[in-house]
């Protein structure tokens, strides 16, 4: 600690340098030579420039463009071309909108923790590829800016006042974040004023806040949930933003999905429009692992290792009487990641149904015939289910709302227990056999327990990163692990598109081949003859009925038509 309040000394004594740092915007000066767009020593980002100029060295040129997504400022989108296809997808810096900010030498220096560490501080011109297979000759590829501490800081740690804020849903993991958030600002930085902001984003304006010291917060990570609280929606920007600049906080840490980072992009944007010195920092947070750029997100293998319990005690379920069906419904609304990698893990299941891959019940090649089939080779059987696979059918047997949660996600109906009754009735009823099946729900028992060990060290990774970027001055970001090394991301990057599980990829072929599953490869055909099938009852009702159908069948038949359409185009 004496080290640290020596070096805070000195950084207090070091005279703070300014100048024009760098801007992307409109006013920035772009020399034209031969078609090729220069830019000036202002497009650097502020961790580059710094350190360019107190070591001397002159600037590089770099060529530069915008590129516009629907829903983020262009102020959040730097984008910087170089040769043999290089492409640098920026993250905002504090000296884009504030470019007379001082530096300060970081705390690390003299920390001896890691003053000893050989090339500790992440080199500027440090980036990190997008893709790491790529073929002879093909262009470099997008790359991200690494992410770590910079030998040049934004802030003065006794001027810093952070806080921390979880949102969204439940995950293993979020207290392990939250601790080393608060572990790092204090033990690296020498930050002494951090809050944590309950019940999510409503929290900033409507609820009240924590102090947070590495003693309030020592053990939680041995603890699920988030000692914060979390909430869905509840996102007012302005009243935010107020909170924010009231309460005098200059850092903020944001945990949570797709959702949440749009919502931080949004604070971010608000206050560079008002000017303010405050860096925004997303960690993105889903137990789907449906994240896109990043490796995997946090929580991830804790969920897959807890569904291993459940699975298993299908198995033995099944197992144990005449013609057993173990059905298990995993989370997974979009993305069937883990229900995936359970299933690979496992290797007791028989068939893994996710909402990537659509299956049928009836005719050849579908779910029945193989349930059949395994049950009489067997004598019982495991299935996987993720909570998103089969809405479309689920949804001709359920009256479908279209309802939403509080976050814009669509409420899914139950697919295991509709594939429960289904298998039942065709098994008992149609078939007339004797079976039992046992359906097993651990959703909440996979998302609200402690982190494993990979996810803790994980847990430590994210939050030193995001604790490093902010002190450089990197604001508007998000971080996480691509090919292996962390980097900053722009929050666009990763709230484009959803990851979801390519069943077209080697890992899906894998899983095939371990169960031996049908691939459902008829389920458009199949599909387009049932709608038609049930159309054309109704028309031929209709034509003999004097009285005609319903509204509600005739709008089914016309439902049918259009979907036929659709699925033609």
């Amino acid at each position: 600690m004496a080290s640290l309040v020596q070096s805070q000394l000195i950084s207090k004594q070091t005279v703070a340098q300014r100048s024009s740092l760098p801007s992307f915007d409109d006013r920035s000066r772009i020399h034209l030579n031969q078609s090729k767009i220069h830019l000036t020593s202002k497009f650097l980002s502020g961790d580059r420039y710094s350190s360019l100029l107190h070591s001397g060295r002159k600037t590089t040129d770099f060529r530069s463009f915008k590129e516009k997504q629907p829903g983020f400022a262009e102020s959040q989108l730097k984008v910087q071309l170089g040769d043999a296809g290089f492409v640098l997808e920026d993250v905002p810096h504090l000296t884009n909108f504030l470019p007379d900010l001082p530096t300060y030498p970081n705390p690390l220096r003299d920390n001896p923790a890691y003053s000893s560490v050989m090339q500790y501080f992440v080199n500027p011109d440090d980036l990190v590829a997008k893709d790491n297979v790529v073929r002879l000759n093909s262009p470099r590829g997008v790359h991200f800016r690494r992410a770590g501490p910079r030998e040049w800081v934004y802030f003065d740690s006794d001027e810093v006042r952070a806080c921390v804020v979880t949102c969204g849903g439940l995950c293993p993991g979020l207290n392990t974040v939250i601790r080393e958030i608060v572990c790092g600002l204090y033990n690296m930085y020498g930050v002494q004023e951090i809050i944590g902001i309950e019940g999510g984003y409503r929290g900033f304006y409507a609820c009240n806040t924590i102090p947070l010291t590495p003693k309030t917060v020592n053990d939680i990570h041995k603890r699920g949930g988030t000692i914060l609280g979390t909430s869905r929606g509840g996102h007012d920007t302005s009243k935010i933003v107020d909170s924010i600049q009231d309460r005098g906080i200059n850092q903020v840490y944001i945990i949570g999905g797709d959702g949440t980072q749009r919502g931080a992009a949004l604070i971010y944007e608000e206050i560079r429009k008002r000017g303010l010195k405050v860096a925004v920092a997303g960690i993105p947070k889903t137990i789907d692992n449906d994240i896109a750029v990043i490796d995997r997100s946090f929580g991830f293998d804790t969920a897959v290792e807890e569904a291993q319990r459940a699975i298993n005690a299908a198995h033995v379920e099944a197992e144990s009487v005449k013609n057993g069906i173990g059905l298990v419904k995993l989370m997974g609304r979009y993305s069937g990641y883990i229900a995936m990698y359970a299933t690979l893990a496992s290797r007791d299941v028989d068939c893994c149904l996710i909402p990537e891959s659509p299956f049928y019940l009836e005719g050849e090649g579908g779910l029945y015939e193989f349930v059949e089939k395994r049950l009489k080779e067997n004598g019982h059987m495991v299935i996987v289910v993720a909570e998103g696979a089969g809405q479309e059918l689920v949804a001709e047997s359920v009256q479908n709302m279209d309802s939403r949660d509080a976050s814009g996600n669509r409420l899914l109906l139950d697919v295991g227990l509709w594939l429960s009754e289904k298998l039942k009735d065709y098994l008992t009823v149609e078939e007339h056999k004797e079976m039992t099946l046992k359906y097993i729900d651990p959703t909440y028992m996979v998302r609200a327990i402690q982190s494993n060990a990979s996810d803790n060290v994980y847990c430590t990774l994210l939050a030193q990163s995001a604790v490093h970027g902010v002190m450089a001055g990197y604001t508007g970001f998000t971080c996480g692990p691509v090919n292996g090394r962390h980097a900053y991301i722009p929050i666009a990057c990763v709230t484009e598109t959803p990851n979801r599980v390519k069943i077209t990829d080697r890992m899906w072929a894998r899983l095939l081949s371990s169960t031996n599953q049908p691939i459902f490869i008829k389920y458009k055909e199949i599909m387009e003859d049932k709608r038609q099938k049930e159309s054309t009852k109704m028309i031929e009702n209709l034509d003999n009925q004097g009285n005609g159908l319903s509204g509600k069948q005739v709008e089914t038949a016309l439902e049918n038509k259009i979907k036929e359409k659709r699925e033609a185009k």
